[in-house]
């Protein structure tokens, strides 16, 4: 089957091949002038964004979407396997290859002899194995852990790594004490002068802790400020419709009125 031929394809075991298939035709000469000038680089926002939008789609159960933002997801992975094609690097084969050999190295529980019957066990081998693969016993344990991802996320992701070697609190309370403890530093430091780099460091150390208390509760802090989000621009929305419908802007209203209508909103939802 020509490329043509399986552009038109609607079998559905073919269709992996189908979107290849369309991705090089879209780069090809007198394809999309926009794909062709695209570079790994150009792409790197709509790869972060697409990631996201699958999230939105989880948090909010709609399965249907779900399914739309997943393929964004998958034609950036065939975008950046065509790219690297074109340039003799590798193509979507290879990375397909590489990940199915890394998946039956780093389980060998399930395709060797090796036992693992708790999460945490199969989380421990699968560090082991990895840092044995990189050759990276001799440098630090932490090297290299959640590179590139927002802070928070690179803050949970640090943490989860050093609780893997107990490094953590025995429970949810002492995250708790912790989160307390970096809330009364920040109260010391706050009458310092603007600018006063301590007072940065002071509220990062608070995020930091509040991250950490979320993954001992088993939360997601991501999911978590996005659902604060979500509130605060319900909220901020319902106390600008009740201070439109007294002929009011928020321009105009004030910090007192806003803050009344405020409760009325927290008290609505």
């Amino acid at each position: 089957m020509n490329d043509t031929e399986m552009i038109e394809c609607r079998e559905p075991a073919l269709q992996m091949q189908r979107l290849i298939a369309i991705m090089k035709r879209l780069r090809a000469p007198q394809g999309c002038p926009w794909d062709a000038e695209q570079t790994h680089r150009s792409l790197i926002t709509n790869m972060i964004e697409e990631a996201y939008e699958v999230v939105d789609t989880i948090q909010r159960d709609d399965w249907e979407q779900m399914k739309e933002e997943l393929g964004d997801v998958l034609l950036q992975v065939v975008f950046h396997a065509e790219i690297a094609r074109e340039a003799g690097r590798f193509n979507f084969n290879d990375v397909a290859a590489e990940v199915s050999e890394k998946l039956v190295r780093r389980h060998p529980h399930v395709f060797a002899q090796s036992t693992a019957d708790t999460t945490d066990a199969v989380l421990t081998q699968w560090d082991k194995i990895k840092r044995q693969e990189k050759g990276t016993e001799a440098t630090p344990y932490l090297h290299g852990t959640g590179k590139g991802l927002p802070p928070m996320l690179r803050a949970w992701k640090l943490q989860k790594k050093a609780a893997k070697v107990g490094f953590d609190w025995p429970d949810a309370q002492g995250a708790l004490d912790k989160v307390k403890e970096e809330t009364a530093e920040c109260e010391e430091i706050l009458p310092a002068a603007e600018g006063d780099p301590r007072v940065t460091e002071e509220l990062g150390d608070l995020l930091f802790s509040v991250v950490n208390l979320c993954r001992k509760k088993g939360i997601d802090p991501e999911a978590a400020m996005a659902g604060a989000n979500k509130k605060f621009e319900q909220r901020f929305n319902e106390m600008e419709r009740l201070l439109s419908r007294d002929g009011v802007s928020l321009e105009e209203a004030g910090l007192d009125a806003m803050e009344e209508r405020w409760q009325q909103a927290k008290s609505s939802r």
